[in-house]
């Protein structure tokens, strides 16, 4: 008979449960800024060795600043109230994190405690080959041991390759997951005892964050690490975590094991949370306008809104779109899938005319246009807008909400002054933002708000065409909702049609009603939602769709 295993307990050979090790120790942590708001309200957690807790909220719910304080790190502007971090070591070691000095604190960060940021580029030095970062790290702590072959271990361990050629590339020769990989690989090299991971997987495809939330679990269970693994995206969790702690503005609100917390949750914010994750079913409306269909119910029968034909794209000698074909009927809206480097983001932004130097041709209402945007009529530009991914692309951080959005009228020089307030003042009541934002700056804004501002500005001129590129994928799951919802609003008062940039498949049935998927610069399925996701007819598809994370 074998005994179930439970999280948070590990078995001995007598069959008999234990608790696992506690490694760190967080109580009572109160931050706060200088002025004296606090930020976190006396929180405690635990982390236990062999571990993986998932520490989950909104943007502003406090859980980065719970974990990177874990390591007796604040951010500018923040200091400590109260509390105590202690973290016992492999070793028979307790420190006391929050006590230490900085020789203190340096020599425990990468070596006792480590951290995985959100974007790779920041734990690699461009300037550096890849292996000698890892060896950089090895030398810092004085690692007692042949070094070379560490390095080469972590490397195995994180499933890359070890030889000398692979060891002496540099950062931009790896794709995005292996950077984050090679990373992981540094932050394992000195044995630590605790591992925090801050959204490492929020800009990879299902593909490649499947690998890295392997490595991640298999690493933590090998090396007996305590992991503290900081995300917004439940789906992961579900997959990933033993335990679950949900903070919602400084406090923890429910915490438990990943079977309890996610599926018999307590808290309505938890269950708020929860009701937001997109579905590949379609079966939840996290929008509230339901399935997305086709304007006027159907698809029309007339010419497409937009055609692209054979369209290619290539920097120097690499080619990164192959002879794309693909239209865009009136009121329809499209989901372009594809993994980092698939050439989607090229391929709208060639649509859209920002990257002039493409071949074929984009036709809109029949008429083909200018390539570069600047050579494309006021018109013509007015109807294909493109919003980025990052809203601070589109907002000029000095300008009010309203001088942003002011500029597009002002090109087209059709309005008055007075006229161009009370049109901006609309579009924002439009996007649910209401005109008090006219005068506030994007820095005093949240992600969601400032997302909202950059789909103002697009809408001002009104448009019939929205590129959205990945515009909802470092967003949190209520807050993308809360855009989704925007969108599928805008298209049904408006007739929009969108094409929609993402590499977050299951956002397929809450927003379009076809889809396109890019492949190394090339569509290998394209149809109907439904016929796509139910018939795949590549195995690229079919491997997108098995690597989703759900619960």
């Amino acid at each position: 008979m074998t005994t179930a295993y439970r999280p948070g307990a590990t078995l001995n050979p007598g069959g008999q449960d234990t608790p696992r090790e506690t490694v760190l120790e967080v109580r009572n942590l109160r931050l706060g800024t200088l002025d004296g708001t606090e930020i976190l309200h006396g929180i405690d957690f635990d982390l236990h060795r062999g571990e993986i807790v998932g520490l989950v909220g909104e943007s502003g719910s406090g859980k980065t600043t719970a974990g990177l304080a874990a390591m007796g790190h604040f951010r500018p502007g923040l200091s400590l109230y109260d509390g105590s971090v202690t973290l016992h070591t492999h070793d028979g070691e307790t420190i006391d994190v929050l006590g230490l000095d900085e020789d203190g604190l340096r020599s425990l960060r990468g070596a006792r405690v480590a951290y995985v940021p959100q974007d790779p580029a920041l734990s690699l030095n461009p300037t550096m080959r890849i292996g000698a970062q890892i060896h950089e790290v090895l030398g810092i702590h004085g690692f007692d041991g042949d070094a070379t072959e560490r390095v080469r271990e972590v490397m195995r361990d994180v499933d890359l390759p070890d030889t000398d050629e692979y060891l002496a590339r540099w950062p931009h020769q790896l794709s995005g997951g292996q950077q984050q990989r090679v990373g992981i690989a540094m932050a394992f090299a000195m044995y630590p005892d605790v591992l925090v991971l801050d959204e490492p997987t929020t800009g990879l495809d299902v593909s490649t964050q499947a690998h890295v939330l392997e490595t991640v679990r298999s690493m933590t269970e090998r090396n007996d690490v305590a992991s503290l693994y900081i995300t917004h995206d439940l789906a992961v969790v579900a997959e990933l975590a033993d335990r679950v702690v949900v903070m919602l503005r400084g406090d923890i609100v429910e915490e438990g094991p990943v079977e309890t917390v996610l599926y018999e949750a307590e808290h309505p914010y938890t269950k708020k949370l929860l009701a937001s994750i997109p579905d590949l079913q379609g079966r939840k409306d996290i929008t509230g306008h339901g399935r997305p269909q086709p304007f006027g119910g159907e698809t029309l029968e007339s010419a497409p809104l937009l055609d692209v034909r054979n369209l290619e794209m290539a920097y120097g000698d690499n080619k990164v779109l192959h002879g794309i074909n693909l239209s865009l009927d009136e009121g329809e809206s499209i989901l372009l899938l594809g993994e980092s480097g698939s050439g989607k983001t090229t391929l709208a932004r060639s649509i859209a005319g920002l990257n002039p130097d493409y071949t074929g041709e984009v036709a809109l209402r029949g008429e083909v246009l200018e390539h570069g945007s600047r050579q494309r009529t006021v018109e013509q530009r007015q109807d294909i807008q493109y919003i980025f991914q990052s809203p601070f692309s589109s907002l000029n951080p000095r300008r009010t909400i309203g001088e942003s959005l002011s500029v597009p009228l002002q090109m087209s020089g059709k309005l008055s002054r007075s006229e161009q307030r009370a049109a901006i003042e609309e579009v924002l009541e439009a996007v649910q933002l209401d005109r008090s934002f006219y005068d506030r700056r994007p820095g005093d804004l949240s992600g969601g708000e400032r997302q909202r501002a950059a789909i103002g500005r697009a809408l001002v001129n009104a448009p019939s065409v929205l590129v959205c590129d990945e515009i909802t994928s470092a967003l949190d799951v209520s807050v993308q909702a809360s855009i989704l919802s925007l969108l599928a609003e805008l298209r049904q008062e408006r007739g929009l049609s969108m094409l929609f940039v993402t590499h977050n498949i299951a956002l397929a049935r809450h927003t379009a009603t076809r889809v396109a998927v890019l492949n190394k610069g090339a569509i290998v399925d394209e149809g109907p939602t439904d016929e796509v996701l139910e018939n795949p007819q590549h195995e690229y598809t079919r491997e997108l769709l098995a690597n989703i994370p759900e619960l």
